[in-house]
């Protein structure tokens, strides 16, 4: 019996929590961060993760003219774009860090390989 009331309570508080939309500013707050987290990791070096990175610039601009223009729906869908550019530009930067690190493994690989010979 406990554990059904507890899981009827916490579906009830996932619900309550699921149900509340954030902000403009919060989302606008959101987007700036990880475009921030973006800018910190280096994506610039990154050519493709530097293109979402400067996307996500330009739908944030867009998304508070859209907010100051009185279209807040679509500016509060250009910061979700804005946050997965944001997110997108970090995932590419990090696969090419870890493509370049396993490149230089297989190197040492190759090279510890033709010492054995």
């Amino acid at each position: 019996m406990r554990k059904a009331v507890f899981l009827t309570l916490l579906g009830a508080s996932a619900a309550g929590c699921a149900a509340r939309t954030a902000t403009f500013d919060e989302r606008l707050f959101a987007s700036q961060a990880l475009i921030r987290t973006a800018e910190e990791v280096g994506v610039e070096e990154v050519p493709q993760a530097d293109l979402h990175l400067r996307l996500a610039r330009e739908q944030v601009q867009r998304a508070q003219r859209l907010s100051a223009e009185g279209a807040p729906d679509r500016a509060r869908r250009m910061l979700l774009r804005a946050q997965a550019d944001a997110e997108l530009a970090i995932a590419c930067a990090r696969e090419a860090r870890a493509q370049a690190l396993a490149r230089e493994a297989l190197g040492e690989v190759g090279s510890i390989q033709e010492q054995l010979r």
